[in-house]
Order: C-alpha cells, then sequence, then structure tokens
C-alpha cells in the first residue's frame, strides 16, 4: 500500500474516536488538498503540541504555502510510524487560526499569540474538544517524524503471531473496524458481525446464523503480524480469517440467496471511468472517508463489493465493464451541513456524474456466508 489507508464503516454507524486514530489508523487517504484563504500572518512552518488524552498524543502541523496563494498542510504524529494525514480549508485572520481534517470529521479553532509564536485553542471531534495550544517549532526543537513502514511483499500472505482478545469496555459508544500501526493491528468495540464481514469482505446482510443481541458481544482485538512490513486490506483480511477460524472456530458455508442489493449499471451518456495503466497483479488501493472514496487498479466486481462501505446494501456489478479502474468519486453525506456552493452532490448523484454509472435498488441472487459453527474465544 502507499501511504497510509483506512478502511472506514459507513460513518452514519460506524464512527470511531479521533484521538485513537493517531495511535492506530489502516486506510486514511493522506492527500494535501489547498484550499485559498486571505491570511494576515504568515503561518508557514511546523507547529507542534500534545493533546491531553491518555498519557498525551504528540502532532506536529506542517504548514506550507499552496500554489493558489493560500496554505496547505499536515498533520503528523512524530511517535507512529504511519504517513501523515492531510488538512484542509486553513484560515489566519488577525489572530484567529482555523483549520478542518475532512478525514477525521475534526476542526481545530485557536488564537495565533501576538508574537506568532504559539497558537491556543482546541480539537473538536464527535463532540469532543480537548485543548490543543501549539508552538512553532525551530530547527533545534522541532520533532522527528519517523519513516512510514515499507509495505509487506504483495506475495507475502501474513497471519497473527500474537493476538490477544478481551471484550470491550462495556457501554463504549466509539467503533474501529480495524486499526494499523505498522505490523501493529487493533480493533476496538467489533463485534463478531463486523469482524466476519471485513475478514470475507461482506456485507451484514450476507452473514447468515451470526450471534445476535447480548450474543453478540464486542470484542477488542490487539495483534501483531509474523511478516514484516506494512499489510495491504487483503492482507489484513486474511489474518483476521485464520483468527476467526483458529480462536472463534468460525465454520460455515456458502449459498445463494436473492437479497435487495444495489445493482451498479452504466449510466445514460456512458461510463466515465479512467482505465488503470497497470496490471492486474499490480498495486491497488482502496480508501473510504467521509464524503470520498479512492479506488486504483479495481475491477468492476472488485469496485461492487468495496461499495458496502458507503451504502446501507449489497452491491452487484451489472455494468459489463471489463478492465481494471482509477478513480476518485466525492459527495456530501446526507445530513451534512455544508454553505459551500461548489460542494459536491448526494451520492448516487455524484455517482452518476462523475463516474457515468447508476445504483439501482433491485433483488438479486447474491453469496451469503452461512455458519454453521462458532464459539466465544478464551481471553488471552
Amino acid at each position: 500500500m502507499k501511504g497510509l489507508a483506512v478502511v472506514s464503516l459507513k460513518s452514519t454507524r460506524n464512527q470511531w474516536f479521533v484521538f485513537a486514530l493517531f495511535r492506530a489508523v489502516i486506510f486514511l487517504g493522506s492527500s494535501i488538498q489547498p484550499l485559498a484563504a486571505q491570511t494576515s500572518q504568515d503561518i508557514a512552518g511546523t507547529w507542534q503540541g500534545t493533546l491531553p488524552v491518555g498519557n498525551g498524543i504528540r502532532i506536529v502541523l506542517k504548514i506550507s504555502k499552496a500554489d493558489d496563494g493560500g496554505w496547505k498542510g499536515m498533520l503528523f504524529n512524530p511517535d507512529q510510524p504511519v504517513p501523515g494525514v492531510g488538512v484542509q480549508s486553513i484560515t489566519a485572520q488577525g489572530s484567529a487560526f482555523k483549520f478542518s481534517v475532512a478525514t477525521l470529521n475534526a476542526s481545530y479553532e485557536g488564537t495565533i499569540s501576538p508574537d506568532g509564536s504559539s497558537i491556543q485553542g482546541t480539537f473538536t471531534s464527535q463532540g469532543k474538544s480537548p485543548p490543543l495550544n501549539f508552538v512553532r517549532a525551530t530547527a533545534d526543537t522541532a520533532w522527528a517524524i519517523p519513516q512510514p513502514l515499507e509495505p509487506m511483499a504483495t506475495d507475502a500472505k501474513p497471519v497473527f503471531s500474537v493476538a490477544t482478545i478481551k471484550p470491550s469496555v462495556p457501554g463504549r459508544q466509539s467503533k474501529m473496524i480495524a486499526g494499523l500501526n505498522g505490523r501493529h493491528i487493533l480493533m476496538r468495540n467489533t463485534n463478531l458481525s463486523d469482524l466476519i464481514a471485513f475478514a470475507y469482505q461482506l456485507d451484514a446482510k450476507q452473514i447468515v446464523g451470526a450471534p445476535t443481541g447480548s450474543d453478540d458481544r464486542p470484542y477488542d482485538i490487539d495483534g501483531v503480524a509474523d511478516v514484516d512490513g506494512r499489510p495491504d486490506v487483503q492482507q489484513m483480511q486474511w489474518m483476521f480469517q485464520e483468527l476467526l477460524a483458529s480462536r472463534f472456530k468460525l465454520v460455515f458455508h456458502r449459498e445463494k440467496r436473492n437479497l435487495p442489493v444495489y445493482a451498479i449499471l452504466v449510466a445514460k451518456g456512458g461510463p466515465k471511468l479512467i482505465k488503470s495503466a497497470s496490471a492486474a497483479s499490480d498495486y491497488t488501493e482502496f480508501s473510504s472517508n467521509t464524503g470520498e472514496i479512492r479506488i486504483t487498479n479495481k475491477s468492476m466486481a472488485e469496485i461492487a463489493g468495496l461499495m458496502r462501505f458507503v451504502v446501507d446494501r449489497p452491491v452487484v456489478d451489472q455494468t459489463g465493464l471489463a478492465g481494471r479502474f482509477d478513480f476518485v468519486l466525492k459527495w456530501t453525506p446526507d445530513g451534512a451541513e455544508t454553505s459551500d456552493p461548489n460542494a459536491p452532490p448526494e451520492l448516487f448523484t455524484a455517482i452518476q456524474e462523475q463516474l457515468g454509472l447508476k445504483l439501482e435498488p433491485v433483488k438479486a441472487p447474491v453469496d451469503v456466508l452461512v455458519i454453521d459453527h462458532v464459539e466465544r474465544p478464551s481471553e488471552n
């Protein structure tokens, strides 16, 4: 995988608290997205501060001039070997300083000191706003940012060399479907249905016989891969498939069943997709953030399978399109408030306008995973 990647479940039902992100993340797109801003101070440089969460999370903010005259930026955690996260909407009006982080659904507001050497403010995400005060770093005081771990070999098929499985803290609301810090992989507050869905690339509606209610208790899973390097999503899925078989004693069979699905079809006017120049065996990527997905070197069948992260039912490919594709899809999530006249449209319209495709609700035969046997794992 190139860069830091994140697989997020639909934000309307599965959001995880942002401060855990800098300790463990998989699959977050890290592109820098500059936006023009009228500024009255030169804020270019390296800023650093510590979030008072847990034992403290150090954060480095690097700001530079964008081509359009505004500012662009990246956030880093100097204590973790992971790539940075893109910062958007940076403004400095007088002493007022703001930015947002779309991929974290977070924002920052602060006040620049009269001498321009520090910023006092708060970092807000999911209703929590702890203080985060930055100071301008110098060459002597700047925290070193470690290089991200290199990807695993594409032909590696890792398993967990060690993994602990414990019931989640009762009442915990935040959920993380998977987290990654190098070879260290975490899941937080994740029940068996979500775990199987991630491991086998399924929508939850394609899992039959999973525990329900109090029997489907959430778990925290903490493990380390047995192969050097940073695993991609498929490699992590293999790891959790083996964990489900060895620790949860999962046994299942597959069937075809008619279910409500979305069929992905070519819209009137034809597709607007870009054919990938890569071979099928080359690097592939998928990242899903709030209001954006990025696809690299994926077939239409794979794209349909990945759309489960942004819609509420399985998706089947009925386009008839061959080959592999690259694209970025951006939309405004349902319920999102924005005053930007240039904000992208809602999801279904964005798919048609940007990709030349459409989603239609139908019933169709799809693969389902039928659970024959599963056990609660022993804690260790």
